[in-house]
């Protein structure tokens, strides 16, 4: 660790979490609003950009990969590199369609090489999450790691806000002054390609280079990555004879369901006009409701879902959580019924829900690692991550479709329905559950 003592974790811990996060809600967010705010239809919107997760999903195939060849630190700054470059020609080649706001007639054809470019940043940014997690393992000691988790997890929410509020925000302000909506996006890529940049080249001289950090590639390197290979094989089967898997794999699944409806189409109706059954606010305006305000009541919930789960223990925190996960989605029923102007109202029907949102899913993570105890505890909550990423991809895929076929009304009762699913799958899960797991 000689190499690494010098420079405090100040110094880049915090910014490689900003530049891990921004990454990944430009792809998941950012093109959702985009392609929205283009006129391409809901269906085709919810489908492609749900594609654009499969990286995250896929990403522990090739992470023995990453594993081996190199240093972590170069694949950190490689992945930077790309993702700078992706983000520029992203923002010199957005097709200009001519659209109004609001409209649902643009082919999604004419965006295949803007998904193109989508994807590959997509791949970049999974490979750059995997990095920068191993690297943070090995660049400072086992103390100064756990001191600083919560350093990056803050840094990591303040690239959410930069990415669904602030660059939102922009592309709002420029829409307002200009009425060209594709130009808006165009700055607001550019925005985003200068300031991870300025990161990558920050980062090129203040990462540190770690003792610890050595590429693994050597004459043995193919038989490294077949015995990583055949430990994720392992991994695979010894979780698969865990004991009431089937059921835990349906809790991971159905657990989040109307969240998984719901995050694909939030942005759209809050963007489409009223006569479409949307709200019909402005693209600035959404930047900070959702984005900021939104954000914040997200990571509220997430706080104080912690310190109540902590007391209390996950059985008993269970029910409650799953309450808090599924009710506040009442709230984009009344939004949808009234289509509220009041932004007070809207913003805080949207808080209500995100908050909501943000407590109940702590008993979701808490449940990945109940379920990932024993001797392959890593790899099997790396397994439960990608059921967790699955469960997110399966109604994305469909939710648009849907919307267009019912409306929003019926949209979001459908959502309301679906937390049967999430009631059901808690209901057998409490019945297995540890009752001291969790508590202090």
């Amino acid at each position: 660790m000689e190499a690494t003592k010098t420079k405090s974790p100040w110094w880049w811990v915090p910014t490689l979490y900003f530049a891990e996060g921004v990454p990944y809600f430009v792809v998941n967010n950012i093109s959702v609003m985009m392609f929205t705010k283009m006129g391409v239809p809901n269906g085709d919107m919810s489908f492609f950009t749900t594609l654009l997760y499969f990286p995250w999903f896929l990403k522990g195939v090739w992470s023995p990969i990453v594993d081996v060849v190199k240093t972590k630190r170069w694949w950190i700054v490689a992945m930077q590199i790309l993702l700078t470059a992706m983000m520029i020609a992203l923002t010199i080649t957005l097709p200009k369609p001519e659209v109004v706001a609001g409209a649902q007639n643009t082919p999604i054809g004419i965006f295949w090489f803007t998904l193109v470019l989508f994807i590959i940043a997509a791949f970049a940014s999974a490979t750059h999450d995997i990095a920068a997690d191993g690297y943070y393992m090995l660049a400072h000691s086992p103390s100064s790691q756990a001191a600083f988790i919560g350093i990056r997890s803050v840094f990591y929410r303040v690239a959410s806000v930069f990415g669904q509020g602030v660059l939102v925000f922009i592309a709002g302000v420029v829409e307002t002054r200009t009425g060209d909506i594709p130009w808006s996006w165009q700055v607001t890529m550019g925005v985003a390609a200068a300031v991870f940049f300025i990161i990558t080249l920050y980062h090129t001289f203040a990462l540190p280079h770690s003792a610890d950090d050595k590429p693994r590639i050597d004459a043995n390197a193919a038989g490294s990555i077949t015995a990583n290979l055949g430990e994720l094989a392992n991994s695979f089967k010894t979780f698969v004879q865990k004991p009431h898997v089937l059921l835990a794999i349906a809790f991971m699944l159905l657990y989040r369901l109307p969240e998984g409806f719901l995050i694909k189409l939030c942005q759209p109706f809050l963007v489409q006009p009223t006569s479409v059954g949307g709200l019909g606010l402005s693209t600035e305006l959404v930047g900070t409701v959702y984005g900021v305000f939104g954000v914040i009541a997200l990571l509220l919930g997430g706080i104080l879902g912690g310190i109540y789960s902590s007391r209390v223990g996950l059985k008993k925190s269970l029910w409650v959580m799953a309450a808090f996960m599924t009710l506040p989605c009442l709230t984009f029923v009344y939004l949808a019924i009234y289509q509220p102007t009041n932004v007070i109202v809207i913003t805080i029907a949207l808080c209500i829900e995100q908050f909501g949102y943000g407590f109940g899913f702590t008993a979701y993570m808490l449940y990945m690692m109940y379920f990932s105890e024993g001797e392959f505890k890593t790899s099997h909550y790396a397994i439960c991550t990608a059921f967790m990423a699955l469960s997110m991809m399966l109604p994305g895929f469909v939710a648009g479709f849907i919307q267009e076929a019912i409306g929003y009304i019926n949209f979001f009762w459908m959502v309301m329905a679906c937390c049967i699913a999430t009631l059901v799958v808690t209901y057998f899960v409490d019945k297995k559950i540890d009752p001291n797991y969790g508590r202090k």
